[in-house]
């Protein structure tokens, strides 16, 4: 990968209303899985002993992801597997607009954290 590579988000129609700029990509697979959203973020991480390797972090949620039986787990991708995961998964593209109240705090939390 190249040293400034920056990931292609997804087009406003996905990131309508107040999503906030640190969001890459919506997914919802209408509840084939438990984990049913995903979220993938624009920060790319870098491996201080690697450089060379960036990746980009994610979060696959439930519907109320904060609730202690609901589902918030947070995950990290290379950036090419992330364009495979997203070639994949196009089909379950999401707008920011439809997902629930919860999921859309649980991800105003984890953007906090990524602006800091």
């Amino acid at each position: 990968m190249h040293p400034n590579y920056r990931p292609r988000p997804q087009s406003k129609k996905y990131r309508d209303g107040d999503c906030p700029p640190e969001v890459l990509a919506i997914y919802d697979n209408r509840g084939k899985t438990a984990d049913r959203y995903t979220v993938i973020y624009k920060t790319i991480i870098r491996n201080p002993l690697r450089p060379e390797e960036m990746w980009l972090g994610m979060r696959h949620m439930s519907s109320n992801p904060m609730h202690p039986q609901g589902i918030g787990l947070y995950d990290e991708m290379r950036v090419h597997e992330v364009q495979k995961f997203r070639d994949n998964y196009r089909r379950y593209a999401s707008r920011w607009s439809d997902l629930p109240e919860e999921v859309k705090r649980c991800v105003r939390l984890d953007c906090k954290v990524i602006a800091k």
